[in-house]
C-alpha cells in the first residue's frame, strides 16, 4: 500500500527556489572534479574554530559553490521553513551514483514498501541497489554543533579521495539535511553579533529558534505541524526511504564527551525486532570507531535517559517505519568549555567502557567526534549495504503479514492479564515458570490487533478526522476512502468514510497513533522513585484529537479508494437557504470557529444557543451557533460551507432572544518572556491557524496595569503564572527556559520591553484588577496557580495526611486520561461528557467544600479510579474525583482554570474548543430582540 504525496509539495519549488539563488540542481558531468574550495576559503576560518560561527547563509552560499565544483554532489530545496528560507538537502555519492539516481531512489521506495515482491527478488533490488543514509544536522539551533559538523561533513566527502571515503562513495547515497535553517541563522547571528570574541555566547537568544515552537521542533514528527517538519518527512518516507537516519544533537551527559546508541528499555513493542537490533548493530560499530581512535567519553544506555518508546520526535519516528533511528548527544560550543570531573564517570562500565578524563574542551574536537561517528554509520552502512536494504523490505513485508492474519502485541497489560489468571485459580507458579495452558490467555481473540480502522464521515467533526488521517499521509499512511455506502461487521458506513488497513509496511506507526500505549512500570528499583520516560508515556493521536473510529479485527473489503495527496474534507452544505431567517451550525466542529472568527471578521452577528431550540424536525441543542441571513451572510456562509466543510442548517424563525447570547470580537492578550516560551508558541500558532487575532503581551505590559483597557481576554499557558514569586537574581524565561535573562544593555532595545516576568507581588494584583473590570483571564497547566494567588476556592487534590504525594505513590508523566465534563456550561459547548485530556504532571484541583456555585464551578473532573486511556498512570486512584478544569467569578470577570495540556503541542484538537470557547465568551451579551444582524437584510 505505497503511498505517494502528490499535494504536499511539488518538487518543482526545490528547482524554482535554488534557481532564484543560483545554485545547480545537477552535479558536474561523471568524473568532472574541479578544485574544491575549503571552509576556510568559504567562511575565513575553519569549521569548529574557537569563538566562530557560520550562519545559515554562509552555508548556504558555500553549500551552492561545492555543487557547482564537486561532481558527487547535488543539492535539493526540500521546501521552505516557517520563515521563508529555502531548506537544503545535500544529496552525495559518486559521481556514477549521481548518473543512476532516479534509479537507486526507486530500489529504495520498492524495498521500504514491500509490496508485490518476492524474498528473491527483494534480494536482487537489494543487491544493485545503494544504502540509504540520512545525516542531519542544526534542528536545535542552540546546538551549534549539529549545522556545523554537517558542513564539515559535506565537506569531507566532496573533497577526499582516501580510499574509505571512495568506498563510502561507491555504496551509499547520503542525505544531508539542515534541520532548521531559521534557528542557524538566528543562533550564529546573535553569537557573532560581540565584536569581542571572549564575550560570545548563544544563550538568552531573544526569541524561539523555530518561528512558533522552538525546541519542539523535535515533538512534532508524527503530527507534522510544522513546515520544516513537512519537509523532512515527506524526504524521509514519500521519497528517499532511507535505512539508516542519524539525527545530531549536543547535550552531552555530563562527565562524559556524548551519548550514542544502544538506548535504554522500554523500547516501544510495536517495533519489528529487527529496528532495535539494527540499532544496537549501528552503535556497536559507532562505540568501536571511537576507541579504535583512541576517543573516550562515550556513553550508552542507561548513562543518559534516552529510550525509544516514544513516537514522534525526528529520530524516534523513523523506527516506526522500519529505519534504523540514531541520535547522538554530544558536548561542545564555540566558546571553550571544561568537561568536568565526576568520580563515578572514571569507573568504566557496560555502559561506559572508555571514561574520558576532565579536561578543557575546544569545539573542534567535538567536529572530529561527530567525523568519527558519521563514518562509523557510513562504514556500517558501506560494509552491510545490501543487509539494510533487504531489512528494509524484510520489516515491510512482516508488517504487511501481520496486518493480513491475526496478530497480537504482547504489552504489559496482557501479561498482566495472565498474572490475574493465575490468581484467580490460586496457581503458585514454580520458579519463572507456569503452566503453558495459560499461554492462551495470550491468545484472547477479543484481544487481537485490528486488521483495520474506519472512520466513519458521519462524526460530529469530520474535518478533524480529516486532519487526522492527513497527520497519517503525511508520514507516509495509505488512507483508503469509501466511495460508497458499506457494510462490516453489521454496521453500515456512509460514503466519504476513512479506512485505515493495517497491512502496510509502516504498520507500527498505524498501530502506535490508533492504539492506547502501555508503558511499563519503569522504577528505579522497588518501592523507589520511577525513572521518568524520555519524553511522554502515552499519546494516542485519534485519542488527543477526538477522533472516533472503529477498530475492526476481521480481515474486509469495500468499495475502497486510495486517497491520492492530502485528504480534504467534502464540503459542507446549506440546507434550507430559501426562506430562512438565519442558519444553524454545529459547535462540536473545531472548524465552526474559525468560521465564527471570519463572520465577525466581517461585521455579521454570530449568537450562541444557550438552550435547546427545536426547528427542522429536530432538536438543536445549547451551544448551536446561529448566524443571522443578510445580504452579506448569505453568501459568507456558503463560502465557509466549501471552504472549510462546515454544513449550516436554514431555520425559517430566530431563537428566542432570551435563549441567546451574542458573541463579539474579543480583544486577544497572549503571554509570551523574552526569549520565547514554547507552550506560548504553539498557542500563537494555534490561534493563527484558527484565525482569531491576538497581540503577544509581555510582563512588562500586565506590571504596568490599565489592561482591560486594552484587553478583554488573557492567555496564560503552562510556565506563565509562578508557584511562588522567585529568589532575587534568579534566572528562568530566556532562551525557551534554558537560560537566564540577560541584562537589558546587553541586548538591542528592540527585545528589551520583553524583559522581565510574573511576579506575585505585582503582576497579580494588576490581574485582579482586570478581573474586577470585567475580564477574563484563562490559564493551563501550571499556571493555573492563579487560582491560589487570587484566594479562590481551590486546593491541591493530590495530598495525603496534608502533604503533597510523593512520586513513589503518583506519578503520571505525559499521559492521555479521560474526564467526565458538564457539557451545559457555556466553556464546554461542543465537547461530549466524557473527553480525552493530555496529562503530563498536571495540576489536579479540589473545590472547598464551602464554595458557592455562583463563585466556583468544576467543568471537568476524573470521574473514576482508572482515567488512564494511554501510557503510565502510577497510583492513577488518587485522581478520582480531582477537577481537571473550573470556572471562578471574580468581581465581574471570569477565570478558567484547566489543569491538563489542553493544546499540548497543538496535538489535542478534542480540547481545543475549552480555548475557543473561553475566549468568545470573553465579550458575549445578552441578545438584543431579535437576534438579526446589524447590516441589511
Amino acid at each position: 500500500m505505497s503511498t505517494t504525496l502528490v499535494h504536499l509539495r511539488s518538487r518543482a519549488v526545490g528547482v524554482l527556489l535554488l534557481c532564484a539563488i543560483g545554485a545547480t540542481l545537477r552535479p558536474l558531468p561523471v568524473g568532472a572534479q574541479t578544485r574544491i574550495t575549503t571552509p576556510k576559503e568559504a567562511l575565513g576560518f575553519d569549521i569548529g574554530d574557537d569563538y566562530r560561527l557560520a550562519t545559515y547563509a554562509q552555508l548556504s552560499a558555500y553549500w551552492q559553490q561545492l555543487a557547482r565544483q564537486s561532481a558527487r554532489m547535488v543539492l535539493d530545496t526540500i521546501g521552505t521553513t516557517a520563515e521563508g528560507r529555502p531548506q537544503l538537502m545535500a544529496i552525495i555519492t559518486s559521481p556514477e551514483n549521481q548518473r543512476n539516481l532516479t534509479r537507486y531512489q526507486q530500489i529504495a521506495q520498492r524495498l521500504a514498501h514491500a509490496e508485490g515482491l518476492t524474498d528473491d527478488q527483494a534480494r536482487a533490488l537489494a543487491a544493485e541497489g545503494k544504502a540509504v543514509v540520512w545525516i542531519d544536522g542544526g534542528l536545535h539551533a542552540t546546538e551549534v554543533l549539529g549545522a556545523h559538523q554537517l558542513m564539515e561533513t559535506v565537506w569531507q566527502l566532496v573533497s577526499q579521495d582516501d580510499p574509505e571515503t571512495l568506498r563510502f562513495l561507491n555504496d551509499v547515497i547520503v542525505l544531508a539535511v539542515h534541520a532548521n535553517p531559521d534557528g542557524m541563522e538566528l543562533v550564529s547571528g546573535w553569537y557573532m553579533r560581540e565584536p569581542d570574541s571572549l564575550k560570545r555566547n548563544s544563550s538568552s537568544i531573544p526569541r524561539l529558534y523555530q518561528k512558533y515552537i522552538g525546541h519542539d521542533n523535535n515533538r512534532d514528527f508524527y503530527i507534522v505541524n510544522q513546515p520544516e517538519t513537512e519537509n523532512m518527512t515527506r524526504i524521509m518516507f514519500h521519497e528517499w526511504f532511507p535505512q539508516i537516519v542519524y539525527n545530531h544533537h549536543q547535550t552531552g551527559p555530563a562527565g562524559t564527551v556524548l551519548f550514542a546508541p544502544p538506548f535504554r528499555d522500554p523500547f516501544n513493542y510495536n517495533f519489528d525486532p529487527l529496528v532495535p537490533l539494527g540499532i544496537d548493530a549501528v552503535g556497536a560499530a559507532m562505540h568501536g570507531r571511537f576507541a579504535a581512535e583512541g576517543k573516550p567519553g562515550a556513553t550508552m544506555r542507561r548513562g543518559s535517559n534516552y529510550s525509544n518508546w516514544w513516537n514522534g520526535g525526528l529520530r524516534t519516528s523513523t523506527d516506526f517505519h522500519n529505519m534504523i533511528g540514531l541520535l547522538t548527544e554530544t558536548i561542545g560550543n564555540p566558546t571553550p568549555i571544561e568537561i568536568p570531573f565526576l568520580p563515578d564517570r572514571q569507573l568504566p562500565s557496560g555502559d561506559y567502557p572508555y571514561p574520558i578524563t576532565p579536561q578543557r574542551w575546544h569545539f573542534r574536537q567535538s567536529v572530529e567526534y561527530s567525523m568519527t561517528a558519521n563514518r562509523a554509520v557510513l562504514d556500517y552502512a558501506s560494509r552491510y549495504r545490501e543487509t539494510l536494504l533487504f531489512n528494509i523490505y524484510r520489516m515491510g513485508r512482516n508488517s504487511i503479514e501481520r496486518g493480513s492474519r491475526d496478530h497480537w502485541t504482547m504489552h504489559p497489560e496482557r501479561i498482566e492479564a495472565v498474572r490475574s489468571a493465575l490468581r484467580r485459580d490460586s496457581v503458585t507458579p514454580r520458579g519463572a515458570a507456569v503452566p503453558a495452558k495459560y499461554f492462551a490467555t495470550l491468545r484472547d481473540p477479543a484481544a487481537r490487533d485490528p486488521r483495520g480502522y474506519i472512520l466513519p464521515a458521519d462524526q460530529p467533526d469530520f474535518p478533524t478526522a480529516t486532519k487526522f488521517v492527513n497527520a497519517l499521509i503525511k508520514n507516509g499512511i495509505t488512507v483508503l476512502r469509501a466511495t460508497q455506502a458499506f457494510d462490516v461487521a453489521g454496521k453500515r458506513y456512509p460514503a466519504g468514510s476513512y479506512i485505515v488497513k493495517t497491512d502496510q509496511a509502516f504498520r507500527p506507526h498505524v498501530i502506535d497513533m490508533f492504539e492506547p500505549q502501555d508503558h511499563p512500570n519503569d522504577f528505579r528499583y522497588p518501592g523507589g522513585p520511577p525513572i521518568p520516560p524520555y519524553d511522554n508515556a502515552g499519546y494516542t493521536l485519534a485519542f488527543q484529537m477526538g477522533v472516533q473510529f472503529d477498530r475492526i479485527l476481521d480481515g474486509f473489503a469495500g468499495p475502497f479508494q486510495k486517497v491520492e495527496g492530502l485528504a480534504t474534507p467534502p464540503a459542507g452544505t446549506v440546507a434550507g437557504a430559501d426562506g430562512a431567517a438565519g442558519f444553524l451550525v454545529s459547535h462540536q466542529l473545531n472548524d465552526a470557529a474559525t468560521a465564527t472568527n471570519r463572520l465577525l471578521g466581517r461585521n455579521q452577528v454570530v449568537v450562541w444557543l444557550t438552550a435547546p431550540f427545536q426547528a427542522n424536525g429536530k432538536v438543536y441543542p445549547a451551544g448551536t451557533i446561529y448566524v443571522p441571513r443578510t445580504a452579506a451572510s448569505l453568501p459568507l456562509v456558503r463560502q465557509l460551507a466549501t471552504e472549510l466543510g462546515v454544513s449550516f442548517e436554514g431555520v425559517r424563525r430566530a431563537p428566542p432572544a432570551a435563549s441567546t447570547m451574542r458573541i463579539n470580537p474579543a480583544r486577544i492578550g497572549l503571554w509570551d518572556r523574552y526569549g520565547g516560551s514554547m507552550p506560548s508558541g504553539w498557542t500563537r500558532w494555534l490561534l493563527e491557524r484558527f484565525e482569531f487575532p491576538f497581540e503577544v503581551v509581555y510582563p512588562q505590559t500586565l506590571d504596568a496595569g490599565s489592561l482591560a483597557e486594552r484587553f478583554d481576554v488573557l492567555i496564560f499557558p503552562d510556565g506563565a503564572i509562578p508557584a511562588a514569586d522567585a529568589a532575587t537574581g534568579g534566572g528562568g524565561g530566556g532562551g525557551e527556559g534554558f537560560g537566564g535573562q540577560p541584562d537589558a544593555a546587553s541586548i538591542p532595545a528592540e527585545f528589551r520591553n520583553r524583559l522581565g516576568r510574573i511576579t506575585i507581588e505585582t503582576t497579580v494584583p494588576q490581574l485582579r484588577e482586570f478581573l474586577n473590570a470585567g475580564g477574563t483571564i484563562i490559564t493551563i497547566g501550571s499556571s493555573a496557580s492563579l487560582a491560589r494567588h487570587l484566594g479562590l476556592p481551590f486546593t491541591n487534590h493530590l495530598v495525603e495526611d496534608g502533604k503533597p504525594l510523593p512520586n513513589e505513590k503518583f506519578y503520571v508523566p505525559g499521559s492521555v486520561l479521560q474526564v467526565r465534563v458538564d457539557n451545559a456550561r457555556p466553556i464546554a459547548y461542543g465537547l461530549g461528557d466524557r473527553v480525552d485530556v493530555f496529562f503530563d504532571e498536571s495540576p489536579v484541583l479540589r473545590l472547598s467544600s464551602d464554595a458557592s456555585r455562583e463563585q466556583a464551578r468544576p467543568v471537568a473532573w476524573y470521574e473514576t479510579d482508572r482515567p488512564l486511556r494511554s501510557g503510565w498512570a502510577w497510583g492513577q486512584a488518587y485522581l478520582k474525583d480531582g477537577l481537571a478544569a473550573a470556572e471562578a467569578t471574580v468581581g465581574r470577570g471570569k477565570v478558567y482554570l484547566f489543569g491538563p495540556e489542553i493544546l499540548f503541542r497543538g496535538q489535542p484538537h478534542g480540547t481545543f474548543k475549552f480555548l475557543f470557547n473561553g475566549i468568545h465568551l470573553a465579550r458575549a451579551a445578552p441578545t438584543r430582540t431579535p437576534a438579526a444582524s446589524d447590516g441589511s437584510r
